[in-house]
C-alpha cells in the first residue's frame, strides 16, 4: 500500500460552541472549502472554519481509524486534546501562506505519547 499525506482535523466556530472532526488528503484545500462556505452541510450551517487541532498520517487506514476514535469521544476529552497543543484555541491555519509542511506526529505531546488512548496506531 502506498503512503500519502492525510490529516485528521478539528474545526470550531468563533465562540467554540461546536466541534467538527474531519479527514482529508489536502488540508489547505479542505480548509478553504470550509472557510469560504464551499462545503455544504454541518460545517457551513454552524460556521465551523477555525482549525484548532490537526494530526498527520501517511496511511489512510490509520487516519480513518483515528477520526472514528475521536468522533466517539465526549466533548470534554476532545477539548482536552485540543488544549494540550493549542490552549488558546488559536486558528492554526491563520499564518499559512501555502500548503503547510508537516512531519509525522507534529502535534503529539509527551502526555499523548504516554497515554495509549491518544495514539493513532
Amino acid at each position: 500500500m502506498r503512503n500519502h499525506n492525510y490529516w485528521v482535523y478539528i474545526l470550531t466556530n468563533k465562540h467554540h460552541t461546536t466541534l467538527y472532526i474531519g479527514i482529508t488528503n489536502n488540508i489547505a484545500r479542505r480548509l478553504a472549502q470550509h472557510r469560504y462556505g464551499e462545503a455544504e452541510g454541518f460545517t457551513k450551517r454552524y460556521h465551523l472554519n477555525r482549525l484548532v487541532w490537526l494530526e498527520h498520517f501517511r496511511n489512510v487506514n490509520d487516519a480513518i481509524t483515528r477520526e472514528k476514535k475521536l468522533k466517539g469521544w465526549r466533548r470534554s476529552r476532545k477539548t482536552a486534546l485540543i488544549e494540550q497543543t493549542n490552549p488558546r484555541w488559536l486558528d492554526l491555519s491563520d499564518d499559512w501562506e501555502q500548503q503547510p509542511k508537516f512531519c509525522d506526529r507534529l502535534w503529539e505531546t509527551e502526555e499523548m505519547s504516554r497515554d495509549s488512548s491518544f495514539r493513532s496506531e
